[in-house]
């Protein structure tokens, strides 16, 4: 699989407009761990290796046990592994990828606000929402992961 076009060279303000709601994401009240948590679990959805590459190395870079970081796909199945928080945010990440399949049922909601107050459910979702789109221009355009690039 071969890269397609740098959409970073052709559309750099675009790609910086994305990367300014990365940055608003890393100043929110979601810690650092949880949303990559999420990164990596919308990435797996998706599909997209390059991201799946990427929050992998970020996680492990985080102190994150391979353990916990080879478990997300399963997290509903994982015990005690992902603590109230990691739970419910995965679980909202999922309903809100596949929103054209789940409408986001109000139970999902519910059970995302017993977790978050407004503004950190809002900022999760911002993050899904940016994360998806992440993975659309990666899978979209052949980002090579740098796992095989190492190669």
């Amino acid at each position: 699989m071969s890269k397609r076009l740098d959409y970073n060279q052709i559309a750099p303000a675009g790609v910086k407009a994305l990367g300014g709601v990365y940055g608003y994401i890393t100043q929110s009240s979601l810690s650092a761990t949880l949303v990559d948590l999420i990164y990596l679990r919308i990435s797996q959805i998706n599909n997209c290796a390059y991201c799946l590459d990427m929050h992998t190395r970020d996680l492990l870079k985080k102190g994150q046990k391979i353990e916990k970081i080879a478990l997300v796909q399963a997290w509903a199945e994982a015990g005690n592994l992902f603590d109230d928080r990691e739970r419910a945010a995965l679980a909202w990440a999922e309903t809100v990828t596949r929103v054209a399949e789940t409408g986001v049922p109000d139970a999902a909601y519910e059970a995302a606000r017993a977790v978050f107050d407004e503004r950190e459910l809002v900022d999760l979702t911002i993050a899904t929402g940016l994360m998806n789109v992440y993975n659309r221009m990666a899978i979209s355009f052949r980002n090579t992961p740098q796992a095989a690039l190492e190669n």
